[in-house]
């Protein structure tokens, strides 16, 4: 394997971060004893999987000799505010595009959560309806940029390419140390899975370590099923190039689609449960988008007996509670 050492970085997040047992709802469930690798504690403006994907994404901005950000997203983006706070940490100009995409509609939705913070930290926000004026507004903001001498560097959704993924490779290499120390062998690392550099990373990142502990993504985003196990295991395919390893056979992408619900950002009943039981019986917040919905999925498997008592599982909080301030209808119900 390539050092993760020979890419550049630049330290962002509070590293590494915890792996603790979640005793109360292993006892309420009466499976595994569940594990949380605690991503919603890396530090950039309330926390998240993607700081770990900019320490690397920046980096390679910086070496480029960029000062401008540009990234994209839904309307409540929990990737544009980590990369809107990044950005200011670093001094850097950030501009955000975001999209009316998900079919969900309260008051909060359109002016609170992440939405907020990406203005409070000082990006630039741009909205459009849907990915065409996405495209053209991007147009006219680089023959803007261009005109002012300024150097953009483009970071895709969810910062989900190569330079991203690495950051979930060096966090599989941090909780197979973590897991050795605590005297676990998880029998899972189940996660959200939308954009494909977290799941990618560190299904390349435990391959490199030779590690037999599967990956299981939970489908958060997408409708298509094949499309998102094909983007993941392309992503994954590149990654392992990227750190030199021999590629993964595809059953290494494993990702359960009937936590989903409707469609993205949609509130499911089976979220909302999720969500009420990490807040009453471990005092954690999860998001209604993301982490509400895998735990779900977590929920839903070990009912269904896929992960059973004197297993560990662990559970990967990838962020995003500023999302609930958008969701407040949905969620107080």
């Amino acid at each position: 394997m390539k050092p993760i050492s020979e890419f550049p970085r630049l330290a962002l997040a509070h590293l590494p971060t915890p792996l603790e047992p979640l005793r109360r709802l292993s006892t309420e469930l009466g499976g595994p004893e569940i594990w949380i690798k605690r991503d919603d504690c890396t530090g950039l403006a309330t926390g998240g999987n993607k700081t770990r994907k900019l320490e690397f994404l920046l980096g390679e901005a910086q070496s480029e000799g960029a000062d401008t950000i540009i990234t994209f997203g839904a309307l409540q983006s929990n990737h544009a505010r980590q990369t809107a706070a990044a950005a200011a940490r670093l001094g850097l100009h950030c501009i955000v595009f975001l999209v009316r995409k998900v079919k969900y509609d309260e008051p909060a939705y359109g002016t609170s959560g992440n939405l907020l913070l990406d203005e409070l930290l000082g990006a630039r926000v741009e909205i459009a309806d849907d990915e065409a004026a996405l495209a053209r507004r991007l147009e006219s903001v680089r023959a803007e940029l261009d005109t002012q001498g300024r150097r953009a560097y483009l970071i895709p959704p969810g910062g989900s390419n190569t330079t991203g993924a690495l950051g979930y490779v060096n966090c599989a290499l941090e909780i197979d140390g973590q897991c050795r120390d605590a005297g676990i062998t998880p029998r899972a690392v189940v996660h959200a899975s939308s954009s494909g550099g977290t799941q990618a990373g560190l299904v390349a990142g435990l391959a490199a370590l030779q590690s037999e502990v599967p990956v299981q993504g939970i489908n958060v985003s997408d409708l298509d099923t094949q499309r998102i196990v094909t983007m993941v295991h392309e992503l994954c395919r590149q990654t392992c190039e990227r750190i030199d390893i021999p590629p993964v056979s595809a059953d290494r992408i494993q990702i359960e689609h009937d936590y989903l619900g409707p469609d993205y950002g949609i509130p499911t009943e089976a979220m909302r449960e999720a969500v009420h039981l990490a807040a009453t019986r471990e005092g954690i917040l999860l998001d209604p988008v993301y982490t509400g919905k895998a735990m779900a999925g977590l929920i839903g498997l070990i009912r269904a007996g896929v992960y059973g008592r004197g297993e560990a599982v662990v559970f990967l909080h990838t962020g995003g509670s500023a999302g609930l301030f958008a969701y407040r209808d949905a969620l107080t119900r």
